[in-house]
């Protein structure tokens, strides 16, 4: 077992602020100038919605944003996010040949680039789409539903967006820090998916205010499901239900979307000195992160494996660890201790293969920041979309046909795979709206 402390991060200031920031145009230029443009293109096999890499690269190179811009929006709506979230080190770049023997380019951060200094007067879509005279329902605004939505626009379709918050934006409004993403950012990537022509509804929650069936009643042709994964798992261990344990959902949203971080919102958090986070992804760091922004706590995230084996991004780690939070690895949770309220947590070292030795992190609240597993409220109106144990809808294949098993019924995204990546949802928004137009337009059977 491994304890790493945070640096200390007292002369860091720290609040809401985006932390990375992007390349200066010498950088980018720098950067492209190591793309190799190799003939084979290993880099767009490695990217889940398949951007022409080399091109759009090749762009920067010749000063020409506003085409760099419209050959990485051809394949992704939504760059601004992407750059600056996506997991480019496990896909794209992981593929990048340079990578072979050094450090791979730097693709996430062009792609940010471009999307944060393309002219959008230039680069508007010119003339509008002929309408073909047919509805989709799309359910849930994250990232999946929006792309979906956006791809379904251009294809001719009218489209409406039914979402369960008073805001859109599903994780990328709810569970995304304003530091890792800006709200001028998202609202900007959104307010591109407006302007294709979308109608959008808040506050309706598909399965309770209305079901599937009413949509299709209404004069809906077919619905993508796409309402993500937001059910938070439990750890299942003993003081879980104390006073003082929070799942990360509810502590990011509290931030995110009831305001808690901003001076004059009745807004409740945690008065805590010591903080425990546990868990080892992006959700874990982001909820250590903000946790040390709002209260300035000690905040320690325990994690049940190693460093190595921790699946958020390294530079979210780094950063982490700039700021003052402290780590434990191989800390495997085995209760909550208290009376009325959280008074600290007992875990074993994992690396041990036999150990009953206790060990105990006095702690005054502890954030649960495992994963997520879908809300089965869709399923609980109706039979005829089939689901998996864990309340995932089953479809034909999850990577390549979203039809589920209720005619004119698709579903991709989080609420399919279960917790993914942003581009991941989104590959499957795309893909589901070009099935959808070859099922009720191509092959005309609807």
């Amino acid at each position: 077992m491994r304890k790493i402390l945070g640096n200390n991060s007292k002369n860091i200031d720290l609040n809401f602020d985006e932390v990375e920031k992007g390349f200066t145009k010498q950088e980018a230029i720098n950067e492209s100038k190591r793309c190799l443009s190799c003939k084979h293109k290993p880099c767009v096999s490695g990217c889940p919605v398949k951007i022409e890499i080399p091109e759009f690269i090749k762009e920067i190179l010749n000063d020409d944003i506003p085409s760099s811009y419209r050959i990485i929006t051809k394949y992704n709506l939504l760059p601004a996010i992407c750059g600056r979230v996506c997991p480019q080190k496990k896909q794209c770049q992981m593929r990048c040949v340079r990578g072979k023997k050094g450090r791979p380019v730097s693709i996430g951060k062009l792609e940010r680039y471009v999307a944060d200094n393309h002219n959008e007067e230039i680069c508007k879509e010119n003339g509008k789409v002929k309408s073909l005279g047919m509805k989709v329902a799309v359910v849930g605004s994250g990232p999946s539903g929006l792309v979906c939505a956006g791809e379904l626009l251009k294809l001719g379709f009218e489209v409406t967006i039914y979402e369960a918050l008073h805001k859109i934006g599903g994780v990328l409004t709810y569970g995304i820090p304003k530091f890792r993403l800006p709200q001028k950012i998202l609202e900007g990537e959104i307010e591109k998916i407006r302007r294709l022509g979308v109608n959008i509804v808040t506050n309706i929650v598909i399965g309770k205010t209305l079901s599937i069936d009413d949509l299709f009643e209404s004069g809906y042709r077919a619905v993508y499901i796409a309402c993500g994964a937001g059910l938070p798992k439990f750890m299942g261990i003993p003081g879980e239900k104390l006073p003082g344990v929070c799942c990360a959902n509810e502590f990011l949203t509290r931030i995110n979307l009831m305001y808690a971080n901003i001076d004059g919102y009745d807004t409740p958090m945690p008065k805590a000195k010591d903080i425990v986070v546990i868990g080892g992804g992006n959700v874990a760091m982001d909820v250590a992160r903000c946790a040390k922004r709002l209260k300035n706590s000690n905040v320690t995230v325990l994690y049940r494996r190693k460093e190595e084996d921790m699946p958020a991004r390294k530079e979210e780690v780094l950063h982490a660890k700039s700021e003052g939070i402290n780590f434990v690895f191989s800390g495997k949770p085995t209760k909550i201790v208290g009376d009325k309220k959280v008074e600290g947590i007992e875990y074993v070292d994992n690396s041990i293969p036999i150990s009953n030795l206790g060990n105990l992190l006095k702690c005054d609240f502890i954030i649960v920041a495992i994963g997520n597993m879908p809300n089965t409220i869709i399923k609980s109106t109706t039979d005829e979309i089939k689901c998996d144990f864990s309340g995932r809808i089953i479809v034909n294949n999850s990577e390549n046909d979203f039809r589920t098993s209720k005619k004119y019924v698709y579903a991709g995204g989080d609420i399919v795979t279960g917790a993914a990546t942003v581009i991941l949802a989104m590959s499957a928004g795309k893909k589901a709206a070009q099935q959808i137009y070859n099922d009720l337009i191509v092959c005309g059977d609807a």
